[in-house]
């Protein structure tokens, strides 16, 4: 069961979040991370209020609060304060850039952090200026960041009897979750080149090409046998013989030439066709949609 608290008022100003005032209250991005909770409307600032949120706060199993650091200890319902009056309380503060640290009282949301993180450098080509992520997905991972932890500090309280204080920082959560760029600048100083939609792996297989009718498929042939497989499937067996194909370091030396041939073979069928027959013969392969097209799918 969770309670989420709200001001008086208006409640959550998610409520109201996007352009289209006909979903005001229960706007789609509100919807997305609150369907299933339950709302109590208190003002922290009202006496007779605070002590309901205490009531609340005693009897519960988890607090999770994302105000700017110190704001909670002003109403008296920091941590210490709270495991005092419930031993067995996970208390998990969310901010931008925890709770101690030269960053702490600056204020962060998504698209601050994708920026200061290194995210937006990541994305895009080579030549093209730093481009936010399409969603908020620095909150997203962070969420699921915190999730993880209540999770793992609720298993230790069934051990120890204990409960715990968790926090969780968008920042550090966002360098986590980048770790197959973060640790590769950590053991070589150099930073990830910039791809645009080839894979991570570098490989040119690994990347967006045009099928006949307009629509583009991804490809995901990493692996030599991946490879071998694909010519074969498209009957192209003289890419086997190639040397500028033989293997990985030698395709992507020769990308150019590699994804010029690929491309024309890909021309040569609709997309659905494509992302069908070669995902059955077990090469990674996905046509690009939309999100509609993605939620119309029988899989879902």
């Amino acid at each position: 069961e969770v309670i989420k608290v709200e001001p008086p008022g208006r409640g959550d100003a998610l409520r109201y979040y996007g352009t289209d005032r006909r979903y005001d209250g229960m706007a789609p991005a509100f919807i997305a991370v609150n369907a299933g909770k339950r709302s109590v409307v208190l003002d922290l600032k009202q006496p007779d209020d605070l002590a309901m949120a205490r009531e609340l706060i005693a009897r519960a199993d988890v607090l999770v609060e994302n105000f700017r650091p110190g704001v909670m200890a002003r109403f008296g319902l920091d941590a210490p304060a709270m495991r005092a009056l419930n031993p067995r309380l996970v208390y998990c503060s969310v901010s931008g850039y925890g709770q101690s640290g030269p960053r702490r009282d600056w204020p962060a949301i998504d698209n601050i952090v994708q920026a200061t993180s290194g995210m937006m450098s990541l994305g895009g080509d080579p030549d093209s200026p730093p481009m936010r992520v399409g969603f908020p997905v620095v909150d997203t991972l962070t969420g699921q960041t915190a999730a993880f932890a209540i999770l793992a500090a609720l298993l230790r309280r069934e051990r120890s009897g204990e409960g715990d204080f968790l926090d969780v920082a968008m920042f550090d959560a966002t360098i986590a979750f980048m770790a197959s760029a973060v640790v590769p600048w950590l053991v070589s100083g150099r930073a990830l080149e910039r791809t645009g939609n080839t894979g991570y792996s570098g490989q040119p297989t690994s990347a967006l090409f045009e099928a006949r009718d307009g629509h583009r498929v991804s490809l995901g042939v990493v692996q030599q046998h991946q490879f071998e497989l694909l010519a074969r499937l498209l009957e192209q067996p003289q890419w086997l013989q190639d040397p500028r194909f033989a293997d990985p370091e030698t395709r992507r030396a020769n990308a150019t030439a590699m994804q010029t041939e690929l491309s024309a073979v890909l021309r040569t069928r609709d997309g659905a066709d494509w992302e069908h027959l070669l995902s059955s013969a077990g090469i990674p392969c996905g046509m690009v949609r939309d999100i509609g097209e993605a939620m119309s799918l029988p899989q879902l």
